[in-house]
């Protein structure tokens, strides 16, 4: 009975530590300035509309919470990726 709870809650808890990890390495990366700065800070502004859009659509068409959880982390970790590499 709690069991899918319990998940979408560590699947948050999760999601919130590695958005943190994102937030420091571009915040890193945009304090440099720069061209690549720049670059970053569009990538940025472009993908928070993009992914807000995509957990709308899966609102509205009746998408679970936990997938819409699922989905933020799969974005977040790629993040961390490609922001770890440099």
């Amino acid at each position: 009975m709690f069991g899918s709870w319990w998940k979408l809650g560590m699947d948050a808890t999760l999601l919130a530590l590695e958005s943190q990890q994102v937030i420091g390495l571009r915040m890193a990366k945009l304090s440099l300035g720069g061209a690549a700065a720049q670059a970053e800070a569009q990538r940025m502004v472009s993908e928070k509309i993009a992914a807000a859009n995509e957990a709308a659509v899966l609102m509205a068409t009746g998408g679970s919470t936990q997938t819409i959880v699922a989905g933020y982390r799969r974005k977040v970790r790629a993040n961390v990726r490609r922001l770890s590499k440099g």
